[in-house]
């Protein structure tokens, strides 16, 4: 039986406090509500200097900072924001209607050629936003307040992909000669990004001529806490008014009116590289399928705060399981005696060390000689990438950007997918999420998404574990912060801090 090790948990907790003081200021005081800042820790610093070229565009989202032409509603739909309205001319031709009235944040106003320069450098990035694996986009300007985007190949998403915090829409001013974006005092949002601090923290304030609602606070202080034990002290010292994925083992400690849970489309998945070493053999893959124990590691390292998988998309998408049936033609398991294997993962989630503990221990009774590599997710990722280890354990958001799961099956499972950990490149699986790509929103496409989620779990490429739960921190005097399943959002300009008792 696997047991957490609750004393050096519980000598960090101790010893949190104190190593927040260099983290936080104390809870700022204020005498008028509209005048406090909101202090927030954040789960990872930026990886990209806050480029939204990068996956540092969700912190920019999340700080309502920088904007899209499209936001997606609960259900995903695509609904105006910085562009009031589109119309597609034909398969491959959209027209975008930009927003009159905005002001970017270095005082310039926005025009569609602001647009189009913004959505250009995303199409020329090296590598390119994950949203645009296998799309091909050419945007002009029409006439003073619209733009045509066109797309090589058919692509019924396009309204959905130009909601992805990846394809914000920056001033002028932010794109240097280098190729290199900073979106200091260069975006459209209710706050204005004034310093960056590389990866401590980042320092936000009210943007007056916001062209929607002026911001109720004064200003976002965020700083970036990886450890899951400082994070939750901050909650609990009330060093932080909003903190992210609180640990499981870390919710007992606190007041439980300050925690929050909701499910999320997030899976904690095994991905074993299908390209060289033993990974690459579908029988040992299937063995280390039949060997993982998911209910074991829901009760055990998440304290059943999670979802036991059944496929790659979890609850948060309820028709997935309408659609879904049992994986058929699977490869059966072949015997390992003794084959050495690298598990590896990060510890930015401080669920996946623990995680990996435990499935050493299944994988180990299995057959296998285990060895773990744990290091920081900015220190570990390049080397998943390129086929380091034997199997990598990663929580992965399944419809982050389109708020569709075939560009998060695209790229982490096509052969030119750009996040393709398990090294996969299968006929099929491609075939399978080309189609699901060329169908419209409906009924059809979801059948053949789970046709594709199908056809990737038959190659055992990735063994879905669980899927996890948002469980994010806020202080009592916190008021409408968003608790977003996809992650795109948490303070916006409607979030405010109860003015103190008089």
């Amino acid at each position: 039986m696997f047991a957490r090790p609750l004393p050096q948990t519980l000598l960090a907790a101790l010893a949190a406090p104190l190593l927040l003081a260099g983290c936080f200021d104390a809870s700022p005081e204020s005498t008028e509500a509209d005048d406090a800042r909101i202090s927030v820790a954040m789960l990872q610093p930026p990886r990209s200097g806050l480029t939204p070229l990068s996956d540092d565009a969700f912190k920019l989202s999340r700080w309502s900072t920088a904007e899209t032409l499209i936001r997606l509603d609960a259900n995903s739909d695509p609904q105006p924001f910085l562009a009031t309205e589109w119309t597609q001319l034909d398969e491959r031709t959209w027209r975008f209607v930009i927003r009159d009235g905005v002001t970017f944040h270095d005082g310039t106003p926005l025009t569609a050629e602001d647009v189009a320069r913004s959505l250009t450098a995303a199409t020329q990035a090296a590598p390119k936003p994950r949203i645009l694996d296998g799309v091909n986009l050419s945007i002009e300007v029409e006439g003073d307040n619209a733009i045509i985007v066109r797309t090589e190949t058919v692509d019924p998403l396009i309204p959905n992909r130009l909601s992805s915090p990846q394809l914000a829409i920056l001033a002028a001013s932010a794109y240097g000669d280098d190729g290199r974006v900073n979106p200091i005092d260069a975006g459209t949002g209710p706050f204005v990004l004034k310093e960056i601090n590389g990866t401590t923290s980042a320092r936000l304030d009210r943007f007056d001529d916001y062209w929607g609602t002026p911001a109720s606070v004064a200003g976002i202080d965020a700083d970036y806490v990886p450890d899951g034990t400082a994070r939750a002290a901050a909650l609990r010292t009330g060093s932080a008014d909003i903190v992210e994925a609180i640990p499981v083992s870390q919710v007992a400690l606190l007041d439980p009116t300050l925690v929050h849970e909701v499910p999320m489309p997030r899976t904690n998945t095994l991905y074993l590289n299908t390209e060289s070493g033993p990974m690459s053999d579908p029988g040992v893959r299937a063995t280390v399928r039949d060997a993982i124990d998911r209910s074991s590691i829901v009760s055990t390292v998440y304290e059943g705060r999670a979802d036991i998988a059944e496929g790659l998309l979890g609850p948060a998408l309820a028709w997935a399981s309408d659609y879904r049936a049992s994986v058929e033609n699977r490869t059966p398991p072949v015997a390992v005696d003794g084959i050495e294997i690298t598990l590896a993962t990060f510890t930015d989630r401080a669920e996946l060390p623990e995680v990996a503990v435990l499935l050493e221990q299944q994988l180990t009774q299995a057959g296998f000689n285990v060895t773990q590599e744990v290091r920081e997710y900015a220190h570990i990722e390049a080397d998943a990438l390129a086929g380091a280890f034997d199997a990598f354990i990663l929580s992965r958001a399944t419809v982050l950007d389109s708020g569709d799961p075939v560009a998060y099956m695209f790229s982490d499972f096509s052969c030119a997918g750009s996040f393709n950990i398990a090294q996969l490149c299968d006929p099929a699986v491609d075939e399978a999420l080309e189609k699901a790509a060329q169908l419209p929103t409906g009924d059809a496409r979801r059948r053949a998404i789970i046709d594709a989620e199908d056809a990737i779990l038959r190659t055992d490429a990735a063994i879905p574990m669980l899927h996890e739960r948002v469980i994010q921190g806020e202080s009592a005097r916190v008021v409408n912060a968003v608790r977003d399943p996809r992650e795109r959002r948490l303070i916006t300009e409607k979030t405010s801090i109860d003015a103190p008792d008089a």
